[in-house]
Parts: structure tokens; sequence; C-alpha cells
């Protein structure tokens, strides 16, 4: 199926249904599917071909719901960029991707005008928000509301997302049409979206979990979405009220603020029924909070990555028996762990998780070398390391790069943060590796405690002595009141490490 399908069979189905609101604003199914046509339109007038890259910087909001849609029809690409880049960044990503026609919203165009003149391939701006030529609604208002007429196959380049940036400058990951439906079918199923659904989209939407992994199956099961564009729990708690929404994705850090705010009303979420979370380990005690304050709340535990979209589920009715655990592959896409050959593990050894199949990108864009390492033997490499059991059900134990070497012994930094968070005053910590004269490396922990709570860094190191080997104790332990992350939640260790490190060479 092609995404512009997907959008137009809702649309059919539900005309006058809405398919987005937004601060008050509600646009239906038939209103978005003439939008979108009239975007695609006047980006092939434009001279947009397929295979052009158009590039969006936008919050969540209703005209990214619109540029989604329309890219896709008119066969170019669409490149999603963080609204959180530097101009530095967004140069970089900007000449990267080879984007010819940029939108942006308007509160981003001091950072555009900034760069735009170090971009030659750049050759149109159009911004939302603004009352002037360039404007996203003066630009679309002139295409024509008939469907485009190119030629698209389900195979064809349709979307870029960059990663997350966690070990270095951000990767083009580039998906066809058929890797975005695979997905969107995954999600709908595994997470039962359906059309009585109000899904609420409050991560950012340039980042594959809200846009491939929240809206995309939302349009297409014919469910309602609900867009925040700035996140607090205040704001949070009014939607839900306010939309009636019954479906979310949140990263752990969102859901840990939602249980532990002190203003916490139940009663404001009485309509939902439904979340998702990846992104970041789920510390227990968010779990079990919600579990307590929200009864009626099923819970499912997702994997995936830009790459290669979700690929195991962990639902509700698994726990508390699988807790733990990131689930078992999804239902239409295959997924191993496997040795240094690309052989599948037997059920308890140690390889790393990867997956095949119609859901794996294309390439990362421009980036051939890249792309090569990023298969083994026909399947494509996640970076993470896990076990699987005879039932099928893998369990994270780290990623691949994040392993510290001290002394010759391999050191999975997952095992002390887990043992860490046994301790009820963590919130939230990261382990990771410093140099050591003698050891080449030990751990480091850097934790962030609950509000109110006190522990000394004797108090955890003691803790850790009685729940590791020696050589796994953190050797250094800082407090901190927060930690750098990826827009989906992940913590960004390399940005710790990266003091320690200076003028060293990690060797792994």
């Amino acid at each position: 199926m092609l995404t512009g399908d997907m959008l137009r069979r809702s649309a059919e189905r539900f005309p006058d249904k809405p398919a987005i609101l937004w601060q008050g604003s509600s646009l239906s199914y038939r209103d978005l599917d003439r939008a979108a046509n009239r975007l695609a339109n006047r980006l092939i007038d434009f001279g947009v071909t397929k295979g052009t890259k158009v590039g969006i910087v936008s919050r969540n909001r209703t005209e990214y719901g619109i540029a989604f849609f329309g890219i896709a029809r008119s066969g170019a690409v669409m490149v999603n960029i963080s609204v959180l880049y530097s101009p530095d960044e967004l140069a970089y990503v900007l000449d990267k991707a080879d984007i010819e026609l940029l939108i942006y919203e308007d509160i981003f165009r001091e950072k555009v005008e900034t760069v735009r003149g170090d971009l030659p391939e750049l050759k149109r701006l159009v911004c939302i928000g603004s009352d002037g030529d360039d404007s996203f609604d003066a630009f679309v208002s002139s295409g024509s509301e008939a469907y485009p007429t190119v030629e698209i196959d389900e195979d064809d380049p349709f979307c870029m997302t960059y990663t997350g940036g966690t070990t270095g400058r951000p990767k083009g990951v580039l998906c066809s049409h058929r890797n975005r439906n695979i997905t969107a079918h995954t999600v709908m199923v595994e997470e039962a979206i359906d059309e009585r659904d109000v899904v609420g989209i409050v991560t950012p939407m340039f980042h594959v979990a809200a846009l491939n992994i929240m809206f995309q199956p939302a349009v297409l099961a014919g469910a309602t979405t609900t867009l925040l564009s700035k996140w607090t729990v205040e704001d949070f708690a009014a939607m839900v009220t306010q939309t009636g929404m019954t479906a979310l994705f949140a990263v752990p850090t969102q859901l840990a603020m939602v249980v532990s705010d002190p203003d916490f009303d139940a009663g404001a979420y009485a309509s939902w029924r439904k979340v998702s979370f990846a992104g970041a380990p789920m510390p227990d005690w968010v779990q079990q909070e919600l579990m307590a304050k929200l009864p009626d709340l099923a819970i499912t535990q997702i994997y995936g990555q830009s790459e290669m979209g979700v690929l195991t589920s962990l639902r509700s009715w698994y726990l508390p028996e699988k807790l733990g655990s990131i689930g078992r592959q999804c239902y239409n896409v295959d997924v191993a762990v496997i040795d240094e050959t690309g052989t599948p593990v037997a059920p308890g050894e140690i390889g790393e998780i990867a997956s095949r199949g119609e859901n794996v990108m294309l390439e990362y864009y421009n980036e051939p070398h890249q792309t090569e390492k990023f298969w083994r033997n026909g399947w494509a490499l996640t970076g993470d390391v896990g076990t699987i059991d005879e039932e099928g059900f893998i369990t994270l134990i780290d990623r691949s790069k994040d392993m510290i070497i001290s002394g010759g012994e391999n050191i999975y930094p997952k095992e002390i943060e887990d043992v860490i968070y046994e301790r009820a005053e963590v919130a939230e910590c990261a382990v990771f590796g410093i140099p050591d004269d003698k050891w080449g490396e030990v751990p480091a922990a850097f934790v962030m405690l609950r509000p109110g709570e006190a522990l000394s860094e004797q108090t955890l190191v003691d803790h850790c002595a009685g729940r590791l080997a020696r050589f796994k104790r953190p050797r250094h332990v800082e407090f901190v009141d927060g930690f750098p992350k990826t827009p989906i939640g992940k913590i960004q260790k390399n940005i710790l490490r990266e003091p320690f490190w200076k003028d060293r060479e990690k060797k792994i």
C-alpha cells in the first residue's frame, strides 16, 4: 500500500470524522485528503519530481500532517529534521540530504535564514504560520484538489529521518513506502489502534516514534489524532480531558513526569486506555505507579529503531511473568539474536539483535560504508546485544557500543543500571566507561534522584557491591539534576563520556 492511499481510504470511509485535532482546531479526513492533494500538486507544479528531497522543520501541528501525505503523493522524499538542531547541525543535514525545498515553522525563521546562503541546492522556502508570500497556506491553496497522477511504486523512497545522534553525526535513514507501510500495520495490530481511538501525539513528529509509529497507523486505522506542540504535564492532562484521548505513545521520562505530578488527578485521564513506550528503559517504579494510579491503562512495551520500525512488543497480559523482556517479534517482521557469523544463537546465549524483511530501510543516504556495516549475512543489525528464550521473548542486555572492557572483562552497563534502579530513591541513571590507567576503563554512574529523596555515594556503592562482581561496581558516582537526551528520550551517553575521554582513545 502506498502512503497516500492510507489517507485516501480513511477519507472515503470517514469523510466527516476529525483526522487531526490541534489547539482547539479540527481538520476532517475529507479536508486533510484535499489539502494533501493540493500540496502534492503544488510541489509538482514547482518542479518536484520522484526522489526530490523536501525537508520540514516544525513542531507538532496540523500542517505537519498535511505535509506528510502531500509530499508522499508527490513522489518526493520527505526529510524530517529536528527542531532542536543548532544552525551548524541544520546546515549539515540540509546539505547532506540534498534538500531542494524546505517547509519550516515561522518560529525557526532566524535559524533557517542564517544557513540559507550556504545551501546552493535549496531552491525554495515555505513558511508555516506566516502571512507572507512564502506562507504554507498560500503555497497550498493554489494547488489542484485532484489526486496526483504520479506513478509511485511501494519500493520507491518515501521518507528520511536523521538518527538521534547518540554516537556522533546523525545519519539519514532512507525508507520506502513499503518499509513504513509494514510498520504502520505492525503498530495498528500490536497496539490495538482502531477507528474508535483518539491517539495522542506528544513526542516530536520529526522522529519515527511520533510520525510513523503513531500518526501514520492512526490514519491507517481511521482514528483521530490529537497533537501537542510542546510537552508539559499540565498541557498533556488538559489535552486528554478536552479531546477524550484514548491511546498514546510516550517515552519513560514523560510517563515518570505524569505519575510524579504533585497535582495528579486520575479523573483528568479517565478516557486514557492504552499506552506504549520505547526509546529508553522504563524504571520499575514508573510502571508500578502507572498501574496503581491508572489501573484501566493497558501498557505495551515496544522495541525498534528508525532503520527498521517496530520489531518486538510486550503486551500487558505477559506481565509480570515477562517483566524485563522487550517482548517477542511482531506478527509481520523477522527478528533474531545472531552471533558474529550472522547465525541465530541458541536460547540463553548472548548475541546481537537483528531483523530482515520488508520493514528494513533502503540505506543510510549518501553513506555507503555505513550501509555496508549495517548488514551481516542478510540480517540488519540493531547494535543492541541481547538473549532470546525458548518462547521467543528477547531480553535486551545493552548497546554493543556501550560495552565496557575492564581488565579484559566485558561489562554491560545495563546490568549495573538495573541494580541501581533497585534503589527507590533513583529516578534515572546512566552507566558508562571512563579511562583507568590500570584496567583500561572502569564503570562510572551518573544518577538523578527522585524529588525529595537523598542517597549517598557510599550507600549506592555498597548496594552495588552486594549485587555485582567487584569489577562491575561503579568506581565513580555523580549525582545530577538531569541528563542530555535525544528527542525520543534516550540518554546521550556520548555527551556524558566526552569530558572523561578527551584526548584519549576508547578502544572497544
